[in-house]
């Protein structure tokens, strides 16, 4: 096989992710697809979504969400991420090692809360959620089924992210309001080495060729754990990559990176794209020069211009267009694609929030030094 290049990593992360063409394809199998949606903040799904598919309308996923065919909880790195409904079991049962590290079955411990014990809240919370609950009513409900824990507002932080729980979704634009609700979720235990290889297999056919850094840093696994699951499994395989390195990816047959890969449409990706957040090396999709302007000192993640599927500015959506701060020179027929891009982008916004993400515009002004750039008005 010949070796991945840097730029046949970027076109190849471009085609799995459904950002070198919008793909036909239903909410459900276009989330599955790539494995997640962060969904920190309520619109990025949405803007992720309309990146992908061909012809998507807000609407459907609303329907999903409400349906619960697709389910946002905190998953990888225990931030808030959109799923399959049914990708929630495994995905929180990979997790649970990094649930033991993070100290919350210690804080069940301290409590004196056995395993049954425990066990026996979580159903009695699951039973008593018909209707959504936010924090303070379950730590109004904490109190009563479990009178030995003195703080019930510790105990819920650790049964949320110990038991099975997502966000409820509301009547508010994007679906969810900035004042989560829960719901239990209904899903199977399962075994953590499957789930484990699990992801390792969704993530490579989402996100790879990539290596073990990778995978850790979209997860926070830790590192032994994923290359140990790695190597026992038979359907993935060492590729060649970059000076030598060597990748993992999904053996499905894949003959290596195209000889003459099409060119790659321009995009504006909305906050968290988790295209961005993906790698241990984000020069596949960030360039080294631009990463502290795009992820900032408190982990915002703005949103970019994609440009041959790399980092080439950042984009604000105002009332009268969408505004542009090129990181590098963009030429004409860049410009005029990007202004179809944002020309779309506003008509999809029209009815919901023109001005998205809006209230974290304060990035805006510590850019480097250049000329804004309106396009779609």
């Amino acid at each position: 096989m010949a070796a991945w290049t840097s730029e046949a990593l970027t076109h190849e992360t471009m085609v799995r992710q459904g950002l070198s063409s919008r793909r036909a394809v239903g909410v459900h199998d276009a989330v599955r697809s790539v494995l997640a949606l962060q969904a920190q903040e309520p619109a990025a799904p949405y803007l992720a979504l309309w990146n992908r598919v061909d012809g998507f309308d807000a609407a459907d996923l609303d329907r999903a969400v409400a349906d619960g065919t697709i389910v946002k909880a905190s998953l990888f790195r225990f931030t808030l991420h959109a799923v399959g409904a049914g990708d929630v079991g495994w995905a929180r049962a990979a997790m649970r090692s990094r649930v033991r590290d993070a100290g919350y079955f210690e804080v069940l411990d301290d409590i004196g809360l056995d395993a049954d014990r425990v066990a026996e809240i979580l159903g009695q919370l699951s039973s008593a959620m018909v209707e959504p609950h936010d924090n303070a009513d379950l730590e109004r409900v904490l109190a009563e089924f479990a009178p030995e824990a003195t703080d019930p507002a510790r105990l819920w932080s650790a049964l949320r992210m110990v038991g099975a729980f997502r966000n409820a979704p509301t009547t508010d634009t994007w679906s969810f309001g900035r004042r989560p609700t829960y719901l239990p979720c209904t899903v199977a235990t399962d075994h953590e080495p499957s789930a484990t290889a699990e992801l390792v297999r969704r993530y490579l056919a989402a996100f790879g060729p990539a290596n073990v850094a990778d995978l850790s840093q979209f997860t926070i696994l830790k590192r032994s754990a994923l290359r140990e699951v790695t190597e026992s499994m038979a359907d993935i395989v060492t590729v060649p990559g970059p000076n030598g390195s060597h990748l993992l990816d999904v053996n499905d047959g894949r003959s290596g990176p195209e000889a003459d890969p099409s060119p790659l449409p321009p995009r504006l990706l909305g906050m968290w794209d988790s295209v961005l957040l993906a790698y241990s090396d984000r020069s596949r999709v960030i360039p080294d020069e631009h990463r502290a302007h795009v992820i900032r000192r408190n982990g915002d993640v703005l949103p970019t211009v994609l440009v041959g599927g790399l980092v080439r500015g950042v984009w604000r959506a105002a009332h009268d267009g969408i505004e542009v701060r090129a990181l590098e020179p963009l030429d004409d027929a860049t410009l005029a694609s990007l202004d179809d891009e944002a020309r779309d982008l506003r008509r999809f916004l029209a009815d919901r929030e023109p001005t998205v993400f809006s209230r974290f515009g304060r990035w805006w002004d510590r850019l480097p030094d250049g000329p804004t750039i309106t396009l779609g008005a």
